[in-house]
């Protein structure tokens, strides 16, 4: 008996020592792995042409740990653009597959610094990664040239570093940085972008003391979103959005907020507190964009600028509240990582997560 526990012993003993040999080696290899379908500049995946919408960022100023700043990203068939540029966006992106060296231009809603403030290493990011021979267009309202410009000189040494480092045949300097495209919108509505298969608009929201601000519709073939960028509750976004399919509206909880507020208050942080009571007023909450959705017959609606922070999906009831009851389509709170795909010749929307 003492002989087989013996034999045993060794056994498991060289069982272990193969392991503790063996797990290094998987490690690298799956490492290789990774490395190789990271390095290629889009997914994998055969793209079906279509609507697709990547949301990079989904949160506000408020630090979130499943929302990053303000960021959605969008294919269209094969084309790639950018809607606002929050923190953490590009680096989003990245592992969300986007390729980020495709994208042609980023739009900006207003310039509220938690919308732009990710613009520096966006810029980078899309420069580095594709073949650029001119500076990214920016487009946004009145202002987006004086954001752009300070960009552009903050980031003027970095360019120079990369490009005395790996050469310009690798990175041509020409491509570095942003040029700015001012929106000048004295109606409702511009078309700014009028092709055959892609058309994109341009409206007004209303997010005062913040003028101009924009959301913007995206028409694709068949298939349409609408993202509000942020706003209260404005019946033009009703008008402009008509039959889209998904809506992508900013939602705050007045409620939830109120109690942020209040307990402020109570630790002596009345500073805070007063900030907290003022942006209630120029953000639409959950259960008006429910009723923006519903009169612009959307077929679905995506919550983003999530306000306050959600860091448990416990809290998402609580943030519906009484949505249900005002529209009757699916409501998704988005947060980071979440792609929503809509083919073209189909009526279908599918929901991914990506990070």
């Amino acid at each position: 008996m003492k002989k087989i526990l013996a034999i045993g012993l060794v056994i498991i003993t060289l069982l272990f020592a193969g392991l503790k040999w063996l797990r290094p080696i998987a490690i690298e290899k799956a490492f290789k792995a990774r490395v190789t379908h990271l390095m290629s500049n889009a997914d994998s995946t055969p793209l079906e042409d279509g609507l697709h919408i990547y949301i990079c960022g989904a949160g506000s100023p408020l630090a979130d740990p499943k929302r990053g700043g303000p960021c959605l990203a969008i294919r269209a068939g094969e084309r790639a653009f950018i809607f606002d540029a929050g923190t953490g966006g590009s680096r989003n992106l990245a592992q969300m597959r986007f390729p980020l060296g495709q994208v042609e231009t980023i739009f900006l809603t207003h310039l509220h610094s938690d919308h732009m403030d990710g613009l520096g290493e966006m810029l980078m990011q899309v420069w580095v990664n594709g073949d650029r021979s001119a500076p990214l267009p920016v487009m946004g309202p009145i202002g987006t040239a004086q954001v752009v410009d300070g960009f552009n000189q903050a980031y003027e040494l970095d360019q120079g570093y990369r490009v005395a480092h790996h050469g310009a045949d690798i990175i041509n300097p020409a491509g570095a940085g942003g040029i700015a495209k001012e929106i000048s919108l004295d109606t409702l509505q511009t078309r700014i972008v009028d092709e055959d298969d892609l058309k994109i608009t341009a409206y007004k929201v209303t997010h005062e003391p913040i003028s101009p601000a924009f959301g913007y519709r995206i028409d694709y073939k068949d298939r349409s979103i609408s993202i509000s960028g942020d706003t209260s509750f404005d019946p033009n976004i009703a008008k402009v959005s008509q039959d889209v399919d998904v809506l992508l509206h900013e939602a705050l909880n007045v409620e939830m907020v109120q109690i942020m507020r209040d307990s402020a208050s109570e630790v002596g942080q009345s500073r805070l507190a007063k900030i907290f009571d003022d942006i209630t007023n120029y953000h639409a909450t959950p259960v008006e964009a429910a009723r923006t959705a519903k009169s612009a017959k959307a077929k679905a609606l995506v919550l983003t600028h999530i306000v306050p922070m959600l860091p448990t999906d416990a809290l998402i009831p609580m943030f519906l509240k009484g949505t249900e009851e005002v529209y009757e389509g699916p409501i998704t709170v988005s947060e980071d990582g979440m792609i929503i795909r809509l083919p073209t010749r189909s009526e279908t929307i599918i929901y991914e997560n990506k990070l």
